[in-house]
């Protein structure tokens, strides 16, 4: 038993306090989910699952809620997970097992992440005290192997040599391509008169020179900013993909791994090179790859531990030149690739790191 995704849409990533600014995540996701299933050619009451991938929602099922506002049955519960970063390619992967394993034939698939709309949140104490406002939860028990991500990032920069002009030229390059890359209408569903990605703007070595320093090398030019975004695949059984009659794009596999939680950004490389032992497949195998870009050296030691070939990577460019929805992220790299190998056909990867530690890659063959 095999799974394909047949259809793969998104919105566009929008900076926090833009046009999705007053969308909640359901008003965000439905749409999106709603044209997956369009272009699939399915009716609603045909989805055996809904999986959904949040990370700063404030809990609850966000599947469900993106489920029923789609307009989908109410028989359907939607599975929600929550991985961080990594959540919207997990979300890809449950989705193949639960067809692999005959407990679906038709799942939804993806992320939805509205950082306009996320709540607040406070830390109580065990002795009475007030509770106090924070703005992330713990990636580990230890707080000295917790660091913020930024200042992860520069520890990464300094333990690889990685400057900060490389890392600005990479940030450069990755708007380059974004606005080279014009997304279809079966790539990007218009919420809010959105069409494209706004964020992508003609950036300079001069402007990145001059942007906001947030940790040693790391600077607003050369990390991706928080963004509301959705994205979602149809992922179906080899038997429905023949009962419907159309092509698809086949997930070969994929793995999720832990690493060391003080530096997230090479997470991706052990899952990279574990994904790539399950298909049997190497480096050389992978004709377009989407790695994650929350930060530029994080993706630069990525592509340069994992033997990826940079001329491969991000075509229409990276989160650098859209923004990081957080949850959506993994689904939103995993539609862009599927329309890739749509066009060139071959195999591909899309891999993304995690706080904590963690990253998963997937790879597809068309």
């Amino acid at each position: 038993m095999t799974a394909h995704i047949i259809a793969a849409c998104r919105s566009a990533v929008v900076p926090r306090g833009g046009a999705f600014n007053a969308l909640s995540i359901d008003a965000l996701g439905a749409p999106v989910l709603r044209a997956a299933l369009t272009q699939a050619g399915l009716e609603s009451d045909q989805v055996d699952e809904v999986i959904v991938s949040n990370a700063i929602g404030g809990g609850g099922n966000p599947a469900r809620l993106v489920s029923l506002a789609a307009g989908l049955p109410e028989s359907i519960a939607g599975l929600s997970i929550d991985r961080q970063c990594a959540g919207g390619l997990d979300a890809l992967l449950l989705a193949k097992a639960m067809i692999e394993s005959g407990a679906a034939d038709i799942v939804v698939a993806g992320g939805v992440e509205s950082y306009s709309r996320r709540p607040q949140r406070l830390r109580t104490f065990a002795d009475g005290g007030a509770p106090k406002a924070y703005d992330r939860p713990p990636f580990t028990p230890w707080p000295d192997r917790d660091p913020d991500m930024a200042v992860a990032a520069n520890t990464l920069s300094t333990s690889l040599s990685i400057t900060k002009d490389v890392q600005d030229a990479w940030a450069v390059d990755s708007h380059k391509k974004a606005l080279n890359h014009t997304p279809t209408s079966v790539e990007m569903v218009v919420i809010e008169g959105q069409s494209r990605d706004p964020f992508s703007r003609k950036m300079t070595p001069a402007l990145a020179t001059r942007a906001k320093q947030v940790s040693g090398t790391i600077t607003a030019a050369n990390m991706a900013v928080a963004a509301d975004g959705a994205a979602f695949c149809v992922v179906v059984s080899e038997k429905m993909l023949r009962a419907l009659r159309c092509e698809g794009v086949e997930i070969l596999g994929g793995a999720t791994k832990g690493d060391t939680p003080e530096l997230p950004g090479i997470a991706p490389i052990a899952a990279i090179k574990a994904a790539l032992r399950k298909t049997g497949l190497r480096t050389n195998d992978i004709k377009c790859a989407e790695v994650m870009e929350a930060f530029a050296v994080q993706a630069i030691a990525c592509v340069q531990g994992a033997n990826l070939d940079p001329a491969c990577v991000n075509l229409g460019g990276g989160a650098l030149a859209r923004g990081h929805p957080i949850g959506a992220s993994g689904t939103i790299n995993a539609v862009r690739l599927f329309h890739e190998l749509r066009t060139q056909g071959g195999r591909g990867l899309a891999a993304i790191a995690a706080a904590g530690g963690i990253a998963t890659a997937v790879i597809l063959s068309a």
